[in-house]
């Protein structure tokens, strides 16, 4: 189960930074303002953060994004999806949000979210199986999008 700190507020980040040694800085507040902006569902890679801060004339450094969404990503704020060829995306966390399940195209990375009572069942019975104790189900899905289907007819 992923914990998000409140962030309704820049106090309730600055406290959550407190508590690790770290300060709220111009740039934290941009990152995770963006996701905010975006809403639940966004999953974005490093590059199309600093993309979309540069467009809304938010300057930030590529290295200062990576290190952020790192950060907020272990505070729970934001959850980090590995993608299988090696890339990262990442969405804005929350309780109200977990044990949801993503279709990631391994050519594009366009990413997609479903919710499946299936999927959470299953993995209940095999935690149970085994006696463990389930804190997050999420299964990755690799395929091909429509667009890179249609591209690629026989590729698998």
């Amino acid at each position: 189960m992923s914990v998000r700190t409140p962030t309704g507020s820049p106090e309730d980040l600055r406290n959550s930074l407190h508590d690790r040694g770290q300060r709220l800085t111009p740039q934290r507040q941009r990152v995770l303002g963006l996701f905010e902006r975006l809403g639940e569902g966004r999953h974005l890679s490093a590059e199309e953060v600093h993309q979309q801060l540069l467009e809304a004339e938010e300057r930030v450094s590529l290295a200062t994004v990576y290190r952020t969404l790192r950060l907020l990503s272990s505070m729970g704020m934001l959850q980090e999806l590995e993608l299988p060829e090696g890339g990262r995306r990442f969405e804005l966390g929350g309780d109200s949000h977990r044990d949801h399940h993503h279709l990631v195209c391994v050519r594009c990375g366009r990413t997609e979210e479903f919710e499946n009572a299936a999927v959470l069942a299953a993995g209940d019975l095999a935690a149970g199986l085994y006696g463990f104790r389930v804190l997050e189900c999420v299964l990755n899905v690799r395929a091909l999008c429509p667009r890179c289907a249609q591209a690629a007819p026989n590729a698998t």
